[in-house]
C-alpha cells in the first residue's frame, strides 16, 4: 500500500477512542494508585497526540479498522460451523499408500535374523 492523501481519517472516531483509553488510564492511576504527579498525566496527553497521529498516518497508508457493526454483521452472514467435523477430511480421499507410508501389519514380511 501507498500513501493515499485523499484517504479519509476518520479524526472524530479516533479522538474518542483515545479520550476514553486516556480517561479510563488516569482515572486508574488517580483513584487505585494515588498518583497526583502531574507528569504521570502530561505523559497521557501525549500519548494520545501519538496515537492521533500514527492513526492518521495508517488511514492515510489505507488501513481502516472494522467497526462492531460491521463485524456483526459479517457473522451474521457466515453460517454456523458445525462442530466436530471438517469440512477437508469429508472432501477429500485418502492418498494411495507409498513406500514411506505403512500399508497395514505385514508390511515387512521377512523376519530379522537375530
Amino acid at each position: 500500500m501507498a500513501w493515499n492523501s485523499a484517504n479519509p481519517v476518520a479524526w472524530k472516531r479516533l479522538f474518542i477512542e483515545w479520550l476514553v483509553i486516556g480517561a479510563a488510564v488516569a482515572s486508574i492511576s488517580l483513584f487505585v494508585t494515588g498518583n497526583r504527579r502531574p507528569e504521570s498525566y502530561i505523559a497521557i496527553l501525549l500519548g494520545g497526540v501519538v496515537y492521533l497521529g500514527l492513526g492518521g498516518v495508517l488511514a492515510k497508508f489505507g488501513y481502516q479498522r472494522k467497526s462492531l457493526k460491521q463485524i456483526r454483521a459479517e457473522a451474521a452472514a457466515t453460517p454456523p460451523r458445525r462442530v466436530g467435523s471438517s469440512a477437508t477430511s469429508s472432501g477429500r480421499q485418502r492418498p494411495a499408500p507409498t513406500s514411506r507410508t505403512s500399508s497395514g501389519p505385514a508390511k515387512n514380511t521377512q523376519k530379522r535374523k537375530r
